[in-house]
């Protein structure tokens, strides 16, 4: 399969304070003037610059055809990457090398003019990428039509609300047949169901075989639709590798609440004289610890506890919330095994599965505990916001999602049984 970008060392340099590059205007001038006695006094010296690299060495080849999710926190240089690819901005080292015509959409403000009109920024924007007016006319019905926006055509961008501008500007950089495609951020600003109409296109543009790299902080929308993604932190990519993998290196080093949490001193673990919470984890059906977990499959919460003191019968208890707060299930160890049993001292280990298809995709949280409730009901050990995970759906596989690529609502998503019948099978 051919490349459609290559990067090679990649670096940018950005020098803060200090006095900046580049002609002021007049009125900047003047306010230089008026203003330098009051920074002198306030400041007492001249200000240092200080240099930030917001990429070090970026080595990238992306295929063509290929939909790559790029993923990490904020300031990690996600945006300035776009903006070199896109020839937005230069890098201070190295070199990227792209193949095609690059449609962008980056941050609000990116590539429109605010004293133009909607309908003069859709051609001037078909114009930078090198298209003719009669390509641009024949596709400024569709423009229009996706971005809901005819009304306002004739007014210029600078009286547009956010979520205007983000409709005009995907609808331009998704209709002017780039072969490359550079998404910033375009599911965070705009209503459901544009949001909805973006997911579309994008599943539409990737079936022509074209390419995408998408930024997003949407965990869910890069696990269900790119092929690839990469982590970068600091400025370096960190993670390359299968969306799943890439969101739970992220996600794992993004939470205060991990996929593990251990107490190697026993006497600060959780608990009492009868029993001490050691260690809960989150692991995947191959018993590996993990922080995404596939909706179609088992999710284990493990928990390792040391029993001190014989003659109690004791039952662990998992309970799960959402983000949001709400309780999902709680969940007590009934087996027939341990259950009115008393436990000798030693080290236990206790896993509840969750089964596949049952969770929605998103974050959840564990709380657990071990009780007593023979003969009565004895709180011995409790750690609440214990562990977390997030449940991951991809459009692969035989998910409750089936064709659906937007987000779904609710807080179960189960794999029902459908009957279908034609009217004459039922007479």
């Amino acid at each position: 399969m051919s490349l459609a970008i290559k990067s090679e060392n990649i670096s940018k340099r950005y020098r803060l304070g200090g006095l900046r590059p580049g002609h002021a205007t007049f009125r900047e001038s003047i306010a230089s003037v008026i203003t330098a006695p009051f920074r002198r006094i306030r400041d007492g010296a001249k200000p240092e610059s200080q240099t930030l690299w917001a990429l070090r060495d970026i080595n990238l080849e992306v295929k063509a055809g290929e939909l790559l999710g790029i993923i990490g926190h904020n300031g990690a240089g996600k945006s300035t990457l776009l903006k070199i690819l896109s020839r937005v901005v230069k890098p201070t080292t190295g070199q990227a090398v792209v193949y095609g015509r690059v449609g962008s959409m980056l941050e609000i403000g990116t590539g429109f003019h605010e004293e133009l009109t909607g309908r003069e920024n859709i051609f001037m924007s078909g114009a930078i990428l090198g298209m003719t007016r009669a390509e641009i006319e024949r596709k400024f019905d569709e423009i229009v039509e996706f971005s809901e926006l005819a009304q306002f055509l004739e007014t210029p961008l600078k009286w547009y609300s956010s979520g205007m501008y983000v409709r005009l500007a995907f609808a331009v950089a998704a209709h002017l047949e780039p072969e490359i495609l550079m998404m910033d951020e375009v599911l965070a600003v705009g209503d459901a169901s544009f949001q909805q109409k973006c997911l579309d296109k994008m599943h539409e543009i990737r079936q022509e075989g074209r390419t995408i790299l998408f930024v997003s902080h949407d965990m869910a929308a890069v696990t269900r639709l790119c092929h690839r993604a990469v982590l970068l932190e600091h400025g370096r990519i960190t993670a390359d590798a299968s969306p799943r993998e890439v969101v739970s290196q992220y996600l794992s080093s993004s939470w205060t609440t991990d996929a593990v949490r251990e107490w190697p001193d026993r006497e600060a673990a959780p608990g009492d004289d009868v029993v001490r919470i050691r260690r809960v984890r989150v692991c995947a059906e191959d018993g590996q610890t993990s922080a995404a977990v596939d909706i179609r499959k088992p999710a284990g919460i493990e928990i390792l506890y040391d029993v001190l003191e014989e003659g109690h019968v004791l039952a662990p208890v998992v309970e799960i919330f959402n983000e949001e707060g709400a309780q999902i299930f709680s969940s007590h160890d009934t087996h027939s095994d341990w259950r009115r049993r008393p436990r000798a001292p030693g080290s236990f280990k206790s896993t509840v599965w969750i089964p596949g298809n049952l969770l929605a995709e998103g974050i959840f949280i564990a709380h657990v505990s071990l009780m007593s409730h023979h003969p009565r009901t004895l709180l011995h050990a409790q750690e609440r916001n214990v562990v977390a995970f997030h449940v991951v759906d991809s459009q692969s596989g035989d998910s409750a999602r089936g064709d659906y690529i937007g987000p779904m609502p609710g807080i179960v998503r189960p794999l029902l049984q459908w009957t279908t019948e034609t009217e004459e099978e039922n007479k």
